[in-house]
C-alpha cells in the first residue's frame, strides 16, 4: 500500500527536551536536570479527593466545559489573585493540561495565513501548534540585556497587517524571566492600538520570586482581548493529572469548547474533583513549594557566580538559563559533552528557539542533594574546558 503522510506534520521537529531525557533514562548514575516537572508529590489532601471520587464511583463524563464546581473555583481564584471576573458558565473551559488549551485556542482563533507572534526562547509547543493551526509564526528574539522581557519596540516591529495573536509566555520557560505590571502596561497599549489578541500562558503564575504575578488580562481594556491559560501541573505538583484551563470572552470559549468536545469530550473526571480541592485549599502547599524552589534558585545562582558562569537572575518558574558562549561550543555540543563526560542532562537553549543558542536550561525542580551533585559536576566540567 502506497500512502503519503502530512507534509506539515513531517516538517515539525520533535521536542528537543525529550531527546536528552530519553538518553539519561538509560544511563547509570546519571542525573537529569532537564525535565520541567516538580519533584514534590501531589499533596495528600488533593490525592485523597481523587481517591474519594474513585471510591464513590465518580468516573463518568463531566460536561464538556468541565465540572461546574471546578469552573466556579477557578473563577474565585482569579478574582482573589488577579481581581479579574470570569463567568464560570460561559468564559471558563477545563482542558487536558495547559497544552491542550494552547492547541485548541490557536485553532479557534487562526485563519490560514494569519501571523502569530512568538517571543523566544519559549516553550516548545507554541510554534508547532501555530503551524498546525495554519498560521505563520513570527519570532521575536528576546535578549539577555533586557532580562528576556518583551519590549514595546520589539513587539511593534513584529506586527503586520496579518498579525492575529501574540503569545505571551510569562513567567517564562526556559529563561525564568517575568513581566512586571509596568512591562505589561507598555505592551498592552500597543496591543490595543493594533487590535490584536493575546494568548497569555500563565502556567507558572504561582512560582514567582519578586512580588506577585500580574496577568495581562488584569490590565485595563485587556481582558476582552486575552485568552488566559493556566493549569494545575506546576503550582500543585499535578503533572500526571493532566488538567488545565482557559479563560476568555464567551465567543472564543464557545469555539474552543466545540473543538474540545469533538477531540476530547472532557478532561479526566477524577482529576477535576482533585483540582477542586487543590484550588480551594492548596495555597499553603503552593507557598511551601515556592519557598523550596526559591532556596534552590538562590543556591544555583550563587554556585554559578562562584564558578564564573554568567547567568541573569530569573524571578519565575523553576529554571535558570546560564550563558555558555565563552566555551566556543554550540548549546547542543555543550549539553551532549556534559552528559557524556559528567552524566548530567541539561537542555540546550536551542530547544526553545534559535535565540537560545549559547545558553543551557537547567531545571531546579529537583532535590537539593541532586542539585549539589550536579553543580559539582558542572564546576568540574567547566574547569576542564577552561584549562584546554
Amino acid at each position: 500500500m502506497k500512502y503519503s503522510l502530512s507534509k506539515i506534520v513531517e516538517s515539525i521537529e520533535p521536542s528537543g527536551i525529550r531527546k536528552f531525557f530519553d538518553i539519561v533514562s538509560e544511563m547509570k548514575d546519571a542525573i537529569s536536570l532537564g525535565v520541567g516537572e516538580p519533584d514534590f508529590d501531589t499533596p495528600w489532601h488533593i490525592r485523597d479527593e481523587g481517591i474519594y471520587a474513585l471510591e464513590k464511583g465518580k468516573t463518568f463524563y463531566t460536561s464538556n466545559a468541565g465540572l461546574k464546581e471546578l469552573r466556579c473555583e477557578i473563577g474565585n481564584y482569579l478574582k482573589r489573585t488577579q481581581n479579574i471576573t470570569y463567568n464560570p458558565m460561559h468564559e471558563i473551559l477545563v482542558t487536558v493540561g495547559g497544552s491542550e488549551a494552547i492547541d485548541i485556542g490557536l485553532r479557534a482563533i487562526i485563519n490560514p495565513g494569519d501571523e502569530v507572534i512568538i517571543p523566544q526562547p519559549s516553550y516548545v509547543s507554541y510554534v508547532p501548534c501555530a503551524v498546525l493551526a495554519g498560521a505563520k509564526p513570527v519570532i521575536i528574539d528576546l535578549k539577555a540585556e533586557n532580562d528576556f522581557r518583551l519590549t514595546p519596540q520589539e513587539l511593534e516591529s513584529a506586527i503586520t497587517d496579518k498579525t492575529k495573536v501574540l503569545i505571551l509566555p510569562y513567567p517564562n520557560n526556559p529563561t525564568g524571566a517575568i513581566m512586571e505590571k509596568n512591562d505589561l502596561e507598555a505592551i498592552a497599549k500597543i496591543i490595543k492600538e493594533k487590535d490584536i489578541l493575546v494568548m497569555s500562558d500563565e502556567i507558572y503564575s504561582e512560582l514567582t520570586y519578586k512580588g506577585k504575578h500580574v496577568s495581562i488580562a488584569s490590565i485595563e481594556g485587556m481582558q476582552e482581548r486575552t485568552l488566559l491559560i493556566n493549569g494545575f501541573s506546576k503550582s500543585y505538583a499535578m503533572t500526571g493529572w493532566r488538567l488545565g484551563y482557559a479563560c476568555a470572552p464567551e465567543p472564543l470559549i464557545k469555539q474552543m469548547t466545540k473543538i474540545h468536545q469533538f477531540a476530547i469530550m472532557c478532561a479526566p473526571t477524577t482529576s477535576q474533583y482533585a483540582a477542586v480541592e487543590a484550588i480551594k485549599n492548596g495555597d499553603e502547599d503552593v507557598e511551601l513549594m515556592r519557598r523550596a524552589y526559591n532556596q534552590r534558585r538562590r543556591f544555583l545562582l550563587h554556585e554559578f557566580k562562584e564558578m564564573g558562569l554568567e547567568c541573569f537572575e530569573p524571578y519565575g518558574a523553576f529554571y535558570v538559563f546560564p550563558c555558555i558562549k565563552e566555551f566556543g561550543m554550540t548549546s547542543e555540543e555543550f549539553a551532549t559533552k556534559f552528559l557524556e563526560e559528567e552524566k548530567v542532562a541539561a537542555v540546550p537553549g536551542t530547544a526553545f528557539g534559535k535565540s537560545g543558542e549559547g545558553y543551557l536550561r537547567i531545571s531546579y525542580a529537583y532535590s537539593m542533594d541532586n542539585l549539589k551533585i550536579a553543580l559539582e559536576r558542572l564546576k568540574n566540567f567547566v574547569n576542564k574546558l577552561r584549562a584546554q
